[in-house]
């Protein structure tokens, strides 16, 4: 079966929007956050409207079913990564607080180092960095080559053995880059390091498989997958995760409370204290549902052609330099660029009264924009549904923004 877009765009009904008369909607901030198909909106209404109640403790006919339809988007999260054990799916707000779980569980102290990359969303990175002075450990980082990739000429350097974690991403959401994984991953297992991988960006476009990729620990948020936002995942070897301690303290992580101690309820759940995002886990769940009935190879090839078109459409610009690799070899539909003379604001926002939607700023990724001497970037990124004509529509605006500050 071919991949039809146009048949796929029918299912989000905000891709049919005007902003303004005449205004079509162009949407491509995908890597800031995906549409949502009609299945994911009908399940979470379905949700509330039917099922709403608490999980796991009531014995009635709601809590049953809320119940159900919860450890049910684990399931299917579990099956879409390939995770060994459904125990292994630990739910979270988003990413960021995956990340934060494992920075400020994993043990460390004085002489220990923690090792990143100078390519990290700040979510990757700032959690790291507090750990670091909580801890006494040490933090190190691999730098970036000039076209926008891991210098691994630094990992002999930079992991040593003293190197208890390397946290790292999968699919850059600022320049674009799919890391080699297997590298990064066996060097640190050489050193007995553990491994932290920001699958953000990776698992909405590409998919994973947690028992393939090598890592110790998996992130990754519903929002960027056709998801619902309030909801992320931890994904962790059994073992590690068993070892660890709790994040949060409250209701639903205990096992058994005394005035005189706790302990702690069994794995996953003594990581996701309090009431959790029920109807974000249906939402999610019925997102894996739509992401697998299209297939994840038929993605991301649609989404690779789309950026070999980009790149070249792109560069054909004149006066646009592409912060990040300038082929689509190993590299994702996240698109960061500098129009030369033109603030990233100012592009935005002519391209906005055209309906075509950019990111623009450092992308939380400051330190990458530094280490390419530029304070911000635009950068257009595209989806399951995204067409050649929308990267069309982008060229064209771009040329209104050029012509704008030619006046």
């Amino acid at each position: 079966m071919s991949y039809d877009v146009a048949r796929i765009r029918k299912d989000f009904p905000i891709l049919d929007r005007e902003l303004r008369p005449g205004v079509p909607l162009v949407y491509l901030d995908n890597a800031a956050t995906s549409q949502k198909p009609a299945q994911v909106l009908d399940a979470m209404r379905d949700y509330y409207e039917q099922s709403n109640a608490n999980v796991h403790r009531g014995i009635h006919t709601l809590a049953e079913e809320a119940t159900a339809l919860y450890e049910g988007g684990r399931d299917k999260v579990a099956r879409f990564i390939n995770a060994g054990d459904v125990r292994e799916v630990v739910f979270t707000k988003n990413s960021t607080e995956a990340l934060n779980l494992m920075a400020r569980t994993l043990p460390l102290g004085p002489g220990d180092e923690v090792v990143v990359t100078e390519m990290e969303h700040h979510s990757n990175l700032v959690p790291w960095q507090l750990a670091c002075a909580r801890t006494g450990a040490t933090l190190k980082w691999i730098g970036l080559t000039d076209d926008g990739r891991l210098d691994l000429d630094d990992l002999d350097r930079v992991i040593t053995e003293r190197t208890k974690v390397v946290a790292f991403v999968h699919q850059s959401n600022l320049l674009g880059t799919v890391n080699p994984v297997d590298v990064v991953a066996a060097k640190a297992r050489s050193v007995g390091a553990r491994t932290v991988l920001d699958c953000s960006q990776s698992v909405p476009h590409m998919g994973v498989d947690v028992q393939a990729l090598g890592v110790d620990a998996i992130a990754f948020t519903a929002h960027k997958m056709c998801g619902p936002t309030g909801i992320g995942v931890l994904w962790g070897r059994l073992d590690l995760l068993d070892e660890l301690p709790p994040f949060l303290g409250g209701g639903e992580m205990i096992d058994e409370v005394t005035m005189a101690g706790s302990t702690w309820a069994q794995l996953p759940h003594k990581f996701e204290a309090g009431t959790p995002p029920i109807a974000e886990a249906v939402g999610l769940g019925a997102a894996v549902d739509y992401l697998t009935e299209l297939g994840m190879p038929a993605i991301r090839a649609h989404e690779h052609e789309l950026t070999v078109y980009a790149l070249e459409a792109l560069q054909a610009v004149d006066g646009l330099r592409i912060i990040g690799p300038t082929t689509a070899d190993e590299r994702g539909g996240a698109i960061s660029f500098a129009l030369e003379g033109i603030h990233p604001h100012d592009v935005g926002q002519l391209l906005d009264e055209r309906g075509v939607a950019v990111r623009v700023g450092h992308h939380c990724a400051r330190p990458a924009c530094l280490r390419y001497g530029v304070p911000a970037t635009t950068r257009a990124s595209v989806h399951l549904y995204s067409t050649t004509a929308e990267i069309d529509a982008l060229v064209s605006g771009l040329d209104h923004v050029k012509r704008f500050f030619e006046r």
